[in-house]
């Protein structure tokens, strides 16, 4: 038995760990929706006014009798606007120069569609000071957590940063001009980071992959798939086609559901991998640009954050296919009947995961 174990690891190994990393993709079902808040900064004669917008999950963490559902009932939410103020100003503090500034609640409204709450501050000054300071941590007990601080002048979104993990201070020079580089350095990052907690976009990648092919063959089948992506997350940036995430999200995981399939009939019903790939491209794009909306890009530079995300996105994805189209060709090479094996294997995870997805977000 032990000489029959030492023949097989060689093979073993790798499907053990294709499948692991596919299923373990498929628990992770909440990834996709990655938690953000966002700090609206705006600048004005005699104060400075802060807009938080959390969700409602985030913000009930700390008021043990309360469900976050809860709080978007108006009566509730008047009871408990001072509590959730006092929680949140004790996590953020601002500076003009080196003078701290005093906060306190002007509103608090719920944004039910999105179910998150909106509350406004306003923290007095005797003069707009050149130089601001903000210090943040909003919600430590969850390491994912990102906040999106925005500062405006008017209606102008002069900076955007992003405080997350042990990232918690940011200086603002009013006025100053938010670099190129800056802001290609800030969405490539956001575009890899996305593709790596996306699990159904990761899934769709893998499942491209399962039928193997030449080099050229699946380089064809990804640009494909770069170039449908790139129109729609385009076209929605823009604003000229918004359809609503109720359709993209089902119609994602139902992508997962039908390479998976393909994978299991390819052979049988030819490649077409190119087309569906450009197809399901087009519903991916969608599903990128979603996140591009909640992240206020900045207008003077739209077309560069637009590129810089999609060149992250980019990026991820040919680290996925780095790893796993030569992993699948050295099962396959090594032994045949274990490649077969594998890719089946994958392909019924595939289809699990995003079957699985498809009627949570549909009926969820």
């Amino acid at each position: 038995m032990n000489l029959i174990l030492r023949a097989h690891r060689g093979r073993v190994f790798p499907l053990a760990f294709l499948l692991s990393l596919s299923l373990a993709f498929a628990q992770l079902v909440h990834a996709h929706s990655e938690p953000t808040s966002f700090l609206d900064f705006h600048s004005e004669t005699e104060q400075l006014e802060v807009v938080l917008t959390a969700s409602t999950t985030d913000l009930a963490h700390d008021l043990p009798t309360i469900e976050p559902s809860m709080l978007l009932n108006p009566a509730t939410l008047q009871a408990q606007q001072n509590a959730l103020a006092a929680i949140a100003l004790s996590r953020l503090r601002i500076f003009a120069g080196n003078q701290p500034l005093s906060g306190q609640l002007l509103n608090a409204e719920a944004v039910p569609d999105r179910q998150d709450l909106r509350l406004t501050f306003a923290f007095p000054w005797s003069a707009a000071p050149e130089t601001l300071r903000v210090e943040a941590q909003l919600f430590p007990y969850d390491s994912r957590h990102k906040t999106f601080a925005n500062f405006y002048r008017g209606d102008h979104l002069e900076r955007q940063e992003v405080l997350e993990g042990t990232r918690t201070t940011i200086e603002f020079h009013q006025g100053a001009y938010q670099g190129i580089w800056a802001v290609v350095r800030q969405f490539l990052y956001e575009g890899v980071h996305h593709i790596f907690i996306g699990p159904d976009h990761i899934l769709f990648i893998i499942g491209l992959l399962l039928l193997g092919g030449t080099v050229a063959r699946l380089l064809k089948i990804v640009t494909a798939f770069t170039v449908a992506h790139s129109i729609t997350l385009a076209l929605a940036t823009f604003g000229l086609v918004n359809p609503s995430p109720r359709l993209i999200e089902p119609l994602i995981a139902l992508s997962i559901v039908f390479v998976g399939v393909h994978a299991l009939l390819g052979r049988r019903t030819g490649d077409t991998r190119i087309l569906f790939a450009f197809g399901f491209g087009l519903v991916h794009g969608f599903g990128f640009a979603s996140v591009l909306r909640e992240m206020a890009l900045p207008r003077q530079a739209l077309g560069w954050s637009l590129f810089s995300f999609n060149a992250g996105v980019e990026v991820g994805q040919i680290c996925i296919v780095a790893v796993v189209a030569p992993l699948l060709a050295l099962v396959r090479n090594r032994n045949a009947a274990a490649g077969e094996r594998t890719v089946t294997a994958l392909a019924y995870a595939v289809v699990t995961a995003g079957g699985f997805w498809f009627f949570q977000r549909l009926f969820g």
